[in-house]
């Protein structure tokens, strides 16, 4: 079976037609979504029973692998993961900003990526941020946002953790708009693929007390989890204003 990265050409195929499933489930405004600040959640049983696979993961292998990882691992070097990984994403975040037509926040990706890249000793460090150069993080979740899709259902994905189906079809999407997939060196796909884990585990690691207290200390970790993640993500796409009641819990909850 031929590979694209890490993800058989197969299942890419397969994942491109459940995204215009998706699409279409979420080209129009879903009555009682994301602008009356409510959750609509049709697929709540499935939801959870992917949220408890997760769950089980996390329990069996990430939590102690995280912990282990960050605790064998110096700060600096996760930090370094960390600007290696946002670095590879800057090309994806060139694009999407393209197609958002924020030409301002493509120059800003694209001259992130060049002095991290070079000066910044291949992206292991961040001497854009040093010059006072802004963060150009984006995603097609949000381009298609731009372009006046409506949320869309939510939904839990195995391993990834919560979202919707609108940045569902942002995670598979991004796969392809990335320019750095069709480097003439293929191995370039792996890196982009093993530096978003090391980074994920780094974080589970990181903030491993916080993480543990909505997956195993809450009555409802699946409620808990889909508040947060919906409530961050529409204030990140200007959906709810600064004055809107954030979680607490405030954190990057893929993988959960």
């Amino acid at each position: 079976m031929k590979r694209i990265g890490l993800i058989p050409e197969r299942i890419l195929s397969a994942l491109a037609v459940l995204s215009v499933a998706l699409l279409s489930a979420c080209a129009a405004p879903t009555p009682g979504a994301q602008t009356s600040g409510a959750v609509y959640d049709p697929y709540e049983e499935t939801n959870r029973k992917i949220h408890g696979f997760n769950v089980a993961l996390d329990k069996a292998f990430v939590r102690s692998a995280s912990k282990g990882y960050t605790t064998v691992v110096p700060e600096p070097m996760l930090d370094s993961v960390t600007y290696f990984s946002d670095n590879l994403s800057m090309p994806s975040a060139f694009v999407n900003s393209l197609l958002q037509g924020n030409f301002k926040r493509a120059g800003t990706a694209a001259l992130r990526f060049a002095l991290n890249s070079t000066i910044g000793f291949a992206g292991l460090a961040d001497p854009a941020t040093d010059f006072g150069i802004p963060p150009a993080d984006t995603d097609f979740g949000e381009t298609l946002h731009v372009w006046g899709f409506g949320e869309g259902p939510f939904v839990m994905l195995p391993i990834y953790g919560p979202s919707t189906s609108r940045d569902a079809i942002g995670v598979v999407t991004d796969l392809f708009t990335n320019p750095l997939s069709y480097a003439p060196q293929r191995p370039i796909k792996n890196i982009g693929v093993w530096a978003r884990a090391l980074d994920q585990m780094g974080n589970r690691g990181r903030y491993s007390d916080v993480v543990d207290s909505i997956l195993y200390d809450s009555a409802d970790s699946y409620a808990q989890l889909r508040t947060i993640y919906l409530q961050n993500r529409r204030f990140e796409l200007g959906e709810t204003d600064a004055a809107s009641e954030i979680d607490p819990y405030a954190l990057d909850t893929e993988g959960f």
